[in-house]
């Protein structure tokens, strides 16, 4: 199986072509997985076990290797060849560091590339291109806090006050219980470097050198859920026995880290988990991973290891004060798939998930018969100083999807702009303005 991308009428669209099984190398791995540990602890082993399966190999198990992080997935063929395929888990920026220096062939983060990796690693390819950059899941970072802890909220402004110590206890946030304990990821980690970006640098802080480190998910779950003064943060799957909060961004309303707010990006700490595979110098085991984990098969994988699949559905959405009044109208009459179009940022261009998300959106469009006037798109911005230039650039986002839609046979119902209004994010930074630059999708 190999995975290719084709660019056809403005969109971009895996394509599979068969061929009779993967080839088996003679020595070493058949792939070397490296980066986050958020993905590669349990989620990635699953991936791999299911291509291993699909590929008709006998046998799939798990080896320990003895060290830390990492672990070797072994198949065998129906005539006893060993296939392995290793897997380390120490970090988002691990798996940028492993590609560059050619010990891994395909790179796991819990972040986007950065623009220095993606200039050290441009003789790879355009690691930003739709071929390359891979979301193959939706996380959202949970804040997480003893279970009988009584405090039910905080903003993202009084995160960043108690993770860089400035608060230091649970009386100055509006809670009650003495001194605060902090529980943080290590430096490696794609989900330290999301909570940086979405918390601490927003406000300009450091994380507080006193908050206890660690490079495993679990083992700082389990230490939080154990300490009645303590606080953290943890990628989605990882909350076990612990409480998580729910969090208020700017003028947001407050939002637990509920699948469906995740799903959509509405959550103001949800992120994307992503794939990263070199297009020059690609691995066919590497490419068939990306493929499989895009497909039905692998989706459903993710969902069962905790994430929140790509797989469009559609929900309802309770009406409230806080709505506008068309929105409330539409809320009555109409439901909401789970997938928000973005766009690049400074761009009118949709951004790599929502090329992605174009043709599962037609998938479902197509097969529950809403093509004929059944769907509305919502376009949503963030403040300008002319509420009149923030309206009409919400609807122009609207009629970008609604022309990718129409290419192919969608006859829309309504294209609607509601401006600045109903953000789910702060304003105040170039990241909360591309969240709220967001259209949404409404079938009837």
């Amino acid at each position: 199986m190999r995975l290719c991308v084709v660019f056809f009428l403005g969109l971009w669209l895996p394509c599979v072509a068969w061929s009779s099984r993967l080839p088996i190398p003679d020595h070493g791995p058949a792939l070397r997985l490296q980066g986050s540990n958020t993905i590669g602890a349990a989620l990635a082993p699953a991936l791999v076990r299911g291509l291993m399966e699909d590929q008709g190999l006998l046998k799939v198990s798990t080896e320990i290797t003895g060290r830390d992080n990492e672990q070797r997935i072994v198949g065998q063929t129906a005539d006893g060849q060993r296939v392995t395929i290793d897997i380390a888990a120490h970090g988002s920026s691990t798996g940028f560091i492993a590609l560059k220096q050619a010990n891994a062939d395909l790179a796991a983060s819990s972040r986007p590339i950065k623009d220095s990796e993606l200039k050290e690693l441009a003789a790879l390819g355009d690691l930003k291109s739709p071929a390359s950059e891979q979301v193959i899941a939706i996380d959202g970072l949970a804040i997480i806090l003893h279970p009988q802890n009584p405090l039910r909220q905080l903003d993202t402004v009084q995160l960043a006050r108690i993770f860089s110590g400035e608060a230091k206890t649970w009386e100055s946030v509006g809670g009650v219980g003495g001194p605060i304990h902090l529980y943080a990821r290590d430096e490696q980690s794609g989900t330290y470097d999301t909570f940086k970006e979405l918390v601490l640098n927003r406000q300009g802080k450091k994380l507080d050198p006193t908050a206890r480190r660690f490079e495993s998910s679990e083992q700082l779950s389990d230490a939080v859920s154990q300490d009645p003064q303590g606080i953290g943060f943890i990628g989605l799957p990882y909350v076990r026995q612990a409480k998580p909060l729910a969090i208020v961004d700017g003028a947001s309303q407050p939002m637990l880290p509920l699948n469906n707010l995740i799903a959509t990006e509405d959550y103001p700490l949800s992120r994307r988990l992503f794939f990263y595979l070199p297009t020059l110098q690609a691995n066919p085991w590497a490419e068939a991973l990306v493929d499989f984990t895009q497909g039905e098969q692998g989706q459903a994988i993710v969902a069962a290891n905790g994430f929140i699949a790509q797989t469009v559905q559609a929900m309802a959405v309770v009406p409230n004060a806080l709505m506008p009044e068309g929105y409330q109208a539409l809320s009555r009459h109409a439901q909401r798939l789970t997938v928000n179009f973005r766009f690049e940022e400074g761009s009118a261009s949709l951004d790599s998930k929502a090329q992605q998300d174009l043709g599962r959106v037609l998938d479902y469009i197509k097969q529950h018969g809403k093509a004929d006037r059944r769907v509305t798109l919502v376009g949503f911005g963030d403040l300008k100083d002319d509420p009149a230039r923030a309206d009409l650039l919400s609807r122009l986002r609207a009629m970008a999807v609604r022309r990718e839609l129409v290419k192919y046979g969608v006859t829309l119902r309504e294209v609607r702009g509601f401006g600045a209004l109903m953000p789910v994010a702060a304003n105040s930074e170039d990241e909360g303005r591309v969240r709220n630059r967001r259209v949404e999708v409404w079938v009837y």
